[in-house]
This record gives C-alpha cells, structure tokens and sequence, in this order.
C-alpha cells in the first residue's frame, strides 16, 4: 500500500512510531501550552450567506451575544487571578479587534508577555468565502493592527471560529506567520507544506477544550479529569520521545464562579511534576524550527520515496 499524505496534501503521514525522536529542553517530557480563547462577537455581525455565528435568528441574538461577552467583562479578569498564580504564560487565540475594543484586557496580556496567536478580527468573521486578496488582505490587516498597538510582531493564526480556505496555510506562510494552530492532528509539532518558506503546526486541540465539552453537556469537574488523564499518558510516552499537550478554554465559559476552580486544579496537577515545559507557542514554534522541522521534512521525503 502506498503512503498517501493527508488531503489536501499539506502534511505528510509520519506515524508516530517512525519519526525523529523530539527532546525538549531539559528533558521535558511535555510541552505544555495554555491557550485562553480572548474573542469579541459582534451584536449584530455581517452574515457571509454561508455560516451564521448565531445558533437563534432572526439577529440580534441577545441571549447567546451577553453571555459570550460575559467573559470580557468578567470572566477573564476572575481567570487571570488563577494563571497569575501559577505564573502561565498563556498563548492566546486572540481576535484582533478585542486591542481596540478592549484596552484593558490588551494591557494585562502584555504586561504579563503572553504570546498571541492571530483569531481573525471579530469571531462573527469567517473566511471560508473569502477570495484570495481578500485573505491576504485580511491577514496583513491584522498584522498591521497587532504591531501599532503592541510594537510586536505576531507570529502564530488560528482561522476565525475555526475557518480556512484551501490556500490558508500558503497566505499565511507568505504573510510573515511562523506556525498555525488550526490543524489539529498530533502530539507534536510538524511541518506544514506551503508554496514558499516554512511553516510548523503546533496543534491545538477540540478535546481538551471547555466550548465543545459544554456544549455537549459536560462539566468542569470532567474537563479537569480528562485534561489530567491526557497529561499522565503524555508524560509516560514523552519518555521516548517529546510529546505537545494544549488545554483550551474560554473566558465567558471557564471564567464562571463555579468553575474556575476545576482550572486552578488541572494546573496545580500538571505543573506539580517536574519534567514540563510550560512554554508559550512562539517558543515551541521557535525551538521545533531550528531543532527538528529540516529533520522531519528529510525523513519524510525518505519514506515517501
């Protein structure tokens, strides 16, 4: 049987148990990022004809827009005492728009150092229907964006609300990105084929993830019990060979009274042993492309030969 790589041919299959061997710094055996999902939905947002970001219509869904905006007035600030605590540098998933929107909240993430991965501008936005200038448009708005108000570059993209096209991670690529987090397809870094330079997946991650969990009827208690779950398997295989593990969450979800205690829990587990990289994604992007990315590309061009 030949090895098909995954369509639309983006990256190669490398099972894990065939594949250059991953150290993290100081024998680590996992790297761990902590991703708060720091969003702004518009109250009455521009409909593309394809996707809706409201479950109710007709607009405006009050209901859904106050509860998603509870985590900007509230929610992030009762978070931030529990990550402040554990001393997390968090990567966000950060729509764009929350800098100027939101000064406050913009402020805290900087004087704190998080690392930001681009969210889009609103997640009432999506680019599944966007043409190619219009994404490539897009892309460096919000790179023109995030460097005036923070004097940064930002190096990682997340699509809105989880959207692509088929040319995202070639747009993204060509536009100054170092990694995208939207494929979330393994426990390590991987490199990502693009028509030019070099692009790495650092995944993340829909299980470990209070939206989907709750949505489905889920709880926090069983949110920290499968993140600790997950944690322990990593840290047994990342022995061999170094293993990536994300939690996700949303201020407007997590951020409530009672539930923030079952995040204080699951850091409190992970961070109590003592082989863990908590790193943020521009240094696990960083440290995977002057380590490992030529590696991997060289081993895979091997196999599928």
């Amino acid at each position: 049987m030949s090895r098909a790589p995954l369509a639309p041919n983006r990256v190669d299959y490398l099972p894990m148990i065939d594949r250059p061997l991953i150290r993290w710094p100081n024998g680590a055996r996992v790297a761990f990022w902590v991703a708060p999902n720091i969003e702004h939905y518009e109250y009455l947002p521009p409909l593309d004809g394809v996707r809706n970001p409201w479950p109710r219509t007709p607009l405006p869904d009050a209901q859904q827009y106050s509860m998603h905006e509870y985590g900007n007035r509230v929610g992030f600030w009762r978070l931030l005492d529990v990550l402040d605590h554990y001393a997390i540098r968090c990567s966000t998933t950060l729509n764009i728009g929350v800098l100027e929107h939101f000064p406050d909240i913009a402020d805290a993430m900087l004087q704190r150092d998080w690392a930001f991965v681009n969210h889009g501008f609103y997640n009432t936005r999506f680019i599944t229907t966007f043409s190619e200038e219009q994404e490539r448009e897009l892309f460096r708005r919000c790179r023109e964006i995030f460097r005036r108000r923070t004097g940064r570059e930002i190096k990682g993209q997340s699509g809105p609300a989880g959207s692509n096209t088929e040319r995202t991670p070639d747009i993204v690529a060509e536009a100054g990105f170092v990694y995208q987090t939207d494929w979330k397809i393994d426990d390590q870094p991987l490199p990502i084929k693009v028509r030019s330079g070099r692009l790495v997946c650092v995944p993340y991650t829909s299980e470990l993830n209070d939206a989907p969990l709750f949505r489905h009827h889920y709880e926090a208690d069983y949110y920290a019990k499968i993140c600790k779950a997950q944690f322990d398997q990593l840290y047994r295989e990342g022995e061999a060979s170094g293993r990536l593990m994300c939690i996700a969450f949303h201020p407007y979800l997590m951020g409530r009274p009672h539930r923030v205690k079952y995040l204080a829990e699951v850091l409190e587990y992970i961070l109590s042993h003592d082989k863990v990289w908590q790193a943020t994604t521009d240094e696990i992007a960083e440290y995977y492309l002057a380590n490992y990315y030529d590696a991997a590309v060289a081993h895979a061009a091997r196999i599928n030969a």
